[in-house]
């Protein structure tokens, strides 16, 4: 889990992340090679279509981008990421799961797959880590 001790001091350190948890989204598991972030569905989600808002399927993988990149003691920036939007999900809750590609000394390459409670792929992003010395 990276330099956190518990799970539950991984959501205290990333409760900061604010525009994440305050949108509902929530890490559910951590350690050193996956992190998995859920979002549960509301019409706060939603655009004028009704279909979920690429900008919050993009927040939750990036917030699990972020949770599986980042520990306690150091901090990693996005220095590109790219999404592909798959299928329009069609349940009322999301996961992103989050695994290293890439876990270098000065950067990190992580996948994160975005599916619903149905089982459809919502979207893939890769996102590059570039990791800052402290």
């Amino acid at each position: 889990m990276g330099k956190f001790k518990t799970i539950e001091e991984a959501r205290e350190y990333f409760s900061k992340d604010r525009f994440a948890t305050e949108n509902g989204m929530v890490l559910e598991e951590l350690d050193e090679n996956h992190a998995v972030c859920s979002l549960e569905l509301s019409d706060r989600h939603r655009n004028a279509y009704g279909g979920v808002m690429g900008g919050a399927i993009f927040t939750l993988a990036d917030f699990a981008f972020a949770a599986l990149s980042n520990d306690i003691e150091n901090v990693t920036v996005a220095q590109q990421v790219s999404i592909n939007y798959l299928s329009a999900s069609k349940g009322t809750r999301l996961v992103a799961r989050a695994s290293y590609r890439k876990n270098g000394r000065s950067s990190c390459v992580v996948n994160v797959d975005v599916t619903d409670d149905v089982g459809r792929d919502v979207a893939q992003f890769v996102g590059t880590g570039f990791k800052l010395q402290r």
